[in-house]
């Protein structure tokens, strides 16, 4: 176990490019930039002082991993099937915590969640180290005379009693101290994976009537959730536009306050999906980023008041649960995946405030969304992960699945229920996303998914096409929103540390074995 206590061997600033700090005592010093780390309680906490233009520092240790350690580390944002524990691998980049596994014990090391700036590792044989972003947008950000404080770094030795995910588990714990979380479990339905946003007032009527007869008598009531499509502009051939303006519906929903109503008059909890920072039009160019006119800059003023309306406009409707997306993608430009070697957005622009870093600026907007939602449940979808806890209930921790295509859904759902439920009820609820229940899939294999949710401890979101169901189908949704609706232990996967797409869980008592591969099907098309 790395003593991170201990300090860094290192330490590197970056102005105009990477220089070494010179030590003294707690403090290390670059010309004009000063890092200070300062044990407390909660951890090592790591400020940052620049009388001119920074970008970023690199914290550097020492130490050695065991020959046969594989590490796990996190996303910036959802998970995209590709999470798992890998060989020591010095230029990837391990966003916000790792996990090091001998085959053991687990240590793990980490930032408190909230920080200031963008965290990732960098693991090796003869140590880690770690780089904090503090850019403003693509730029340096100016700090002035304030001390900015990046992070509170943590770690934790792994025990040899316990396995690999109760060590992640014990640890994301650590990292936040203050979750938010909804009051009871959260499930019900969501229509985007089987209408794909054509959908209707009328339409949204037949599936709440759906999950109103599926869920009868159950004490906790479940969500119907609204997916893109009903917005005013919402217009596939307009360049498949889905962005605001966010206050009233379309022609298909004519009437988004009384559709609320009719949800709720049905004994559901009406919840809705929307995209805060997209506006397309002359308009609303002078509130755009520097780097795309299309997205509102949030630390504008008047963004941030259309932000706040938006939000508790639609609360005010009567919904209570608002699922909010797209705001990593259309602040930096890219999608995690494309966040690689640490850098989360493209060089040479800056937000209309220089003088916040970019995490700083998200933080801040996350916390508007919330207050203005007053008290309906939020639901993070494309947002920061680290950023999301401690403010969202709810948070979407993986891309989409499918309705259409069962090797999307075993990729990107069971990878992010088995290598993210170690967040479920430390950082937020965490959602692995839907079953897409259509006659595309088959049941035999979509079954397995609604079993694995609905037993996992986690939030159950069905997508289900009316025509699609039969009465198996309707049996087994019920069965499933039954065990959703009531606290279930927090699903295990047993061969997670080999398995990418884990088949072995430990559900309660029980041990379960999945089987995830079509049998009669070649997923390599030639």
């Amino acid at each position: 176990m790395i003593d991170i206590r201990n300090g860094p061997d290192r330490v590197l600033v970056y102005t105009d490019g990477w220089h070494a700090a010179s030590a003294a005592g707690n403090e290390y010093v670059f010309k004009n930039v000063k890092v200070r780390l300062c044990e407390s309680s909660r951890g090592v906490n790591v400020e940052l002082e620049s009388a001119g233009e920074i970008m970023g520092i690199c914290l550097k240790y020492r130490g050695k991993f065991a020959e046969n350690t594989r590490v796990l580390g996190d996303h910036w944002e959802r998970a995209y099937a590709d999470l798992g524990f890998d060989s020591l691998r010095p230029e990837k980049a391990l966003p916000w915590y790792f996990i090091a596994y001998d085959g053991k014990k687990a240590d793990c090391y980490g930032v408190k969640t909230g920080p200031n700036a963008f965290c990732a590792f960098f693991a090796y044989a003869e140590g880690f180290d770690l780089v904090c972003d503090v850019r403003n947008g693509g730029g340096p950000v100016l700090l002035g005379d304030r001390t900015l404080t990046v992070c509170t770094l943590i770690s934790r030795e792994g025990k040899e009693a316990e396995s690999a995910f109760e060590a992640g588990r014990a640890f994301c714990r650590m990292m936040c101290d203050a979750p938010r979380l909804p009051a009871k479990p959260v499930y019900g339905s969501n229509n985007w994976y089987y209408a794909y946003g054509n959908s209707s007032h009328s339409d949204i009527v037949g599936d709440t009537e759906l999950l109103a007869e599926l869920t009868k008598g159950l004490e906790n009531r479940p969500y119907m959730v609204i997916d893109d499509g009903w917005q005013v502009r919402h217009d596939p051939a307009y360049c498949g536009y889905n962005g605001g303006p966010w206050n009233c519906g379309n022609e298909k929903f004519p009437d988004m306050a009384g559709l609320a109503a009719e949800i709720a008059s049905r004994d559901i909890i009406p919840g809705i999906w929307m995209r805060p920072l997209f506006y397309r039009g002359k308009e609303y160019e002078s509130l755009g980023l520097s780097r795309c006119k299309d997205s509102l800059d949030p630390t504008l003023p008047a963004a941030q008041e259309i932000i706040r309306g938006d939000v508790s406009r639609i609360a005010g409707w009567g919904y209570r649960l608002i699922k909010h997306d797209f705001t990593t993608v259309d602040i930096t430009g890219r999608w995690g995946p494309h966040m690689t070697y640490g850098s989360i957005t493209d060089g040479g622009w800056n937000f209309a405030d220089r003088s916040r870093t970019t995490a700083e600026i998200v933080l801040d907007l996350y916390r508007l969304i919330r207050e203005a939602a007053g008290d309906a449940y939020i639901i993070g979808c494309n947002t920061f992960s680290h950023l999301s806890a401690g403010i969202f209930e709810i948070q979407r921790t993986g891309d989409d699945t499918s309705g259409t295509d069962w090797r999307r859904t075993r990729r990107y759902g069971v990878n992010t229920a088995a290598f993210r439920s170690i967040q479920h009820g430390a950082f937020y609820a965490a959602d692995a996303d839907c079953v897409g229940i259509t006659d595309k899939i088959p049941w035999e294999m979509n079954r397995q998914w609604l079993e694995l949710l609905a037993n996992s401890g986690t939030p159950l979101f069905v997508s289900a096409d009316p025509r699609a169901m039969t009465p198996e189908i309707k049996e087994d949704i019920r069965r499933a929103f039954a065990l959703a609706s009531r606290e279930m232990p927090l699903a295990e996967p047993l061969d997670w540390t080999y398995n990418d797409c884990p088949s072995r869980w430990r559900t309660g008592d029980t041990e379960r074995v999945f089987k995830w591969q079509q049998p009669d099907k070649n997923e390599l098309d030639f």
